[in-house]
């Protein structure tokens, strides 16, 4: 479509003479053209005088502007020799151009700005070009010749600001950062080409900046340099690189959101800025950073005169719509600083534009659909109004009109009337204000209820300004905002005496406090969480303050959301790792990637979102994601040094809990490793192996990588004594010596682990060869004549050097003791080798022994929910910490937790229940034993 029937709006003309004079001159135009002429000359000074300047070419160029603005850049990128005098008149027809456009509503906000930045863009390669090859003539540039100016020597234009996320306003300057790659010259020549840049970046900032008689291109902005003050205009990467990680500030990191080269050497700007992610994106959730963009607001309304005072009535006349209350940097601070929480764990949001940032911070529930959706219609607002004021007079002011005239002709620019346009500023500005302010200064926290109250223990309270996370003032500041919320939350739980004395132990646990605190500040529902662990598991809590960083997944994503299943587990740890350039970096990401998972499913447990059995599986699939991710990480390091596994491959068996997907909040991991060499002689790496020699030391590498005590902690301990010979065989098993040694030689406790093994990790289709081996020795063993009289020996010699080795730890030990878990978890291995079943899992085992008639379906019945019973106590001591309950010792929180997770009324009858249970499921064990030919038990 051409221009005229793409028109949505007109100005009204301000000044009468002057729409007629442009009417005039174009006569050719007509109808809504012949208004948006007169409309735009009649209100603005800027316009009229482009009109006069290209009255030969508008014309044409309105009857196709997206070609007629393709053509200028085409007819720009032809210039050969000094560019000044040719980007002036593309400044001058461009300006006209996209001013008409978007006076008329032909061009949306976002195609404005992009025309302006990219012509920004061509015109600092333009201006760039010219004045190195000026150095180049000189031979100023050491090693350097004219083949080296397409990638202009090394030297990089980075575009900061407006221009760098493509939002270009009407009359802007361009804040630009210049760098060179010092790794292009010699060390003794870096000094000389230092110089030639600074003068290169100086003489590319005349081209675009000094008014002549025929205009001027940009006006340039090369303050946002590292320290200004001292540096030169164009410094190496490196001393930039150096200076951000040692001193770089807050504001430095928001200015970084919208960065990106835009002229010069593009890659060696790409890789400046990729080399400063870490800098600018935090790889923890930074609220620290809400503050610091607060006091930010502060400092520039207070530079420039627009007052501190945040509250009051807002006075249209003489209002900034770019630093003032409401305007654009309200938006873009409020975009840049959630984009800095979150960016550093989604780098879906490192987007520059502001528009785009609101989308995807709304798509990701970082800000709710409607405040994104209400602030991106201000903001387009809020930029039509600058470009309004700015078209004027071509002048760099976000300033409204300080007189009632000045209010009538931008009125009049807008195609509305006064009254109607004063109404609606004022409306979005305080709707802007009301945001951004709940945002950077949340509402006042109120008193506690009851800061001397009786269950309040003075001392502990007066300990807290001596504890780590509290000692610097800027914690002590934040702290004291949100004390009074969190006393008056603890005083409501149900013992707020243990809650204050575990909340102590988690504030004595933290290692820093700002981070954390700011946490706290901007999401209230945190401080909930916390005194609902520290009221319910202060071993929790005190595992939170150790590792508060797990807070972050909380905010970050559904952390609440149903559990997402083992697939997406492992593509998430697995897109995790993915980010780290090295194997260091990858396992610390894991630790810390586990961490939080770990921590969501004690907290859904916790809360009752799953029960025990669930929560069992949860824990199981994490780690098995972890060991399925970690072992071809383990393995791409080995091989390194000692080549690519030789033969099959390895694999990773699950044993013992891990096996049967049923693990604890403190498990550890009991692991087999089996190869098969598959007649290779050794590896062929630069230090090759023999496969024996390989596999064990690749084990220790797998074993590792899991316990190895680093940034995040240890992923998990690791048990290998279910290995074929125990501690005194080989860590990592042949193929073929496991196979013989589970037929010939191993005990029966050994053949009894086997029902519970399962690969989870490593060469697949050698898991599944185990699978079929472990599922045909099974069968077999169940088929041999007196299996049933062997397995219950093996069962009762288990059971008894188990009584010796440990005695349960009171009455509320699920695990130990007879009829309790461990052994029914026995009993139900042995009926599933009796029976020749391969399927795992205490249930398998009783329905196996139910079809071999050691006990009958009620009893089985019983069985089971004594298994259950002690599963879901267990489940809850390992959550509140890492021995059996104790009744005495248990907190009001933890006591109404273990009975909500048991159905029991009270700590007594839990106590008779278990007791119950397990007398009548150790006498069915007792009976199964006998019936399979096993002297009987007694129940010592």
């Amino acid at each position: 479509m051409d221009f005229a029937s793409r028109i949505t709006r007109l100005p009204r003309p301000y000044q009468p003479d002057h729409a007629e004079e442009a009417r005039a001159r174009f006569g050719d135009l007509v109808g809504a053209l012949e208004d948006l002429i007169g409309g735009a000359a009649g209100c603005s000074p800027y316009l009229r005088h482009l009109m006069q300047a290209e009255a030969e070419w508008l014309p044409a160029a309105l009857d196709a502007p997206e070609k007629a603005l393709e053509a200028l850049m085409a007819d720009l990128r032809a210039v050969d020799g000094d560019p000044a005098v040719a980007l002036r008149q593309a400044k001058r027809r461009a300006a006209l151009l996209i001013g008409l456009a978007d006076l008329a509503g032909v061009w949306p906000l976002e195609t404005v700005t992009q025309a302006l930045t990219d012509l920004a863009d061509l015109a600092c390669g333009l201006a760039l070009r010219d004045a190195l090859g000026h150095e180049l003539r000189r031979g100023k540039l050491p090693g350097m010749g004219e083949e080296d100016l397409p990638d202009a020597c090394g030297m990089s234009v980075l575009a900061m600001g407006k221009m760098g996320a493509g939002e270009l306003n009407y009359s802007s300057d361009i804040d630009l950062i210049c760098l060179y790659d010092e790794t292009r010259f010699d060390r003794e020549a870096n000094h000389e080409a230092r110089a030639a840049f600074v003068r290169a970046t100086r003489r590319m900032a005349a081209i675009l900046s000094e008014n002549t008689a025929e205009g001027y291109v940009f006006r340039t902005d090369l303050r946002l340099r590292p320290d200004p003050g001292v540096t030169p205009v164009c410094m190496s990467m490196a001393a930039a690189e150096s200076y951000y990680e040692s001193l770089g500030r807050t504001w430095e990191r928001a200015a970084y959101i919208k960065a990106r080269p835009a002229a010069g050497d593009l890659a060696a700007g790409q890789r400046f800025l990729d080399a400063l992610s870490p800098f600018v994106w935090r790889r923890h959730l930074d609220f620290a950073a809400i503050e610091d963009a607060h006091n930010m607001r502060l400092r520039i309304r207070a530079h420039k005169g627009l007052g501190a005072d945040l509250g009051g009535p807002l006075d249209l006349m003489g209002h900034n719509m770019k630093l003032g209350r409401g305007g654009i940097r309200e938006i873009e601070f409020f975009t840049q600083t959630r984009q800095l929480i979150a960016g550093g764990r989604d780098a879906s949001l490192r987007m520059r534009g502001t528009l785009d940032g609101l989308r995807g911070l709304a798509a990701k529930d970082w800000i709710p659909k409607d405040v994104a959706s209400d602030l991106a219609a201000h903001y387009r607002f809020h930029r039509e109004v600058e470009h309004r004021l700015q078209m004027l007079r071509d002048q760099q002011t976000h300033d409204l009109p300080e007189t009632e005239a000045g209010m009538d002709r931008l009125a009049a620019f807008m195609g509305r009337e006064t009254h109607d346009l004063k109404d609606e500023l004022l409306s979005r500005l305080m709707a802007v204000d009301r945001v951004i302010e709940r945002f950077f200064k949340p509402e006042d926290t109120p008193e506690a209820a009851d800061e001397q109250g009786a269950w309040l223990d003075a001392k502990v309270i007066a300990r807290w300004p001596t504890y780590p996370a509290l000692r610097s003032d800027r914690a002590g500041q934040i702290f004291r905002r949100l004390r009074p919320d969190i006393l008056r939350r603890l005083s409501r739980t149900s013992h707020p005496e243990e809650a204050l004395l575990a909340f102590d132990g988690f504030l004595a646990g933290l290692p820093a406090g700002v981070q954390v605190f700011s946490l706290f500040e901007a999401n209230p529902q945190l401080v909930e969480l916390l005194v609902d662990i520290v009221g319910t598991a202060p071993e929790l809590a005190r595992y939170l303050s150790r590792n508060a960083a797990v807070l972050d997944a909380v905010i970050a994503g559904d952390f609440f959301a149903p559990w997402s299943g083992l697939a997406a587990l492992r593509a998430d740890l697995a897109a995790r790792l993915a980010q780290e350039a090295d194997y260091e970096a990858r396992l610390v990401a894991a630790r810390h990637w586990r961490r939080e998972w770990h921590f969501r499913i004690g907290v859904h447990h916790l809360r009752g979102l799953v029960d025990a059995a669930t929560s069992a599986r949860h824990y199981a699939d994490l780690a098995e994601a972890v060991l399925a991710e970690l072992w071809p990480e383990v393995v791409r390091e080995f091989s390194v040094k000692h080549g690519a596994p030789p033969g099959r491959g390895a694999c990773v068996l699950a044993m013992g809990s891990l096996g049967v997907r049923a693990l604890n909040a403190t498990s550890d991991l009991d692991l087999i490793v089996i190869y098969d060499a598959a007649g290779a002689e050794g590896s062929d790496g630069p230090r090759p192996l023999a496969p024996g020699a390989y596999y064990a030391r690749l084990t220790k590498a797998m074993i590792s990588a899991l316990t190895a005590q680093m940034a995040g902690g240890r992923l998990y301990e690791v048990d290998m004594r279910l290995r074929p010979s125990g501690n005194q065989g080989p860590v990592a098993t042949s193929l073929a010596a496991f196979e013989d040694y589970q037929q010939s030689r191993a005990w029966g406790w050994e053949h009894l682990a086997l029902t519970r093994a399962r690969s989870i990790a490593g060469a697949s289709e050698l898991g599944a060869d185990i699978e079929a081996f472990r599922t045909r020795l099974i069968a077999d063993l169940g088929a041999r004549e007196g299996a049933a009289h062997r397995m219950a020996e093996a069962v009762s010699e288990m059971r008894a050097r188990i009584r010796a080795a440990k005695a349960p730890e009171g009455p509320l030990d699920a695990k130990l003791g007879p009829g309790r878990l461990q052994d029914v978890q026995l009993i139900a291995q042995a009926a599933t080798l009796v029976a020749g079943r391969a399927r795992q899992g205490t249930a398998a085992g009783l329905s196996a022994g139910t079809a071999l008639g050691w006990w009958s379906e009620d009893e089985a019945r019983t069985l089971s929910r004594t298994a259950s019973l002690c599963r879901d106590v267990r489940m809850a001591a390992r959550l509140l910490g890492t021995e059996a309950l104790d009744a005495e010792a248990l907190g009001a929180g933890a006591r109404a937790f273990v009975l909500r997770e048991s159905g029991c009324a009270d700590i007594p009858s839990l106590i008779d229940a278990l007791a119950t249970a397990s007398e009548a499921a150790a006498a069915i064990i007792d009976s199964a034993l006998g019936r399979a030919g096993a002297p009987q038990e007694g129940r010592a």
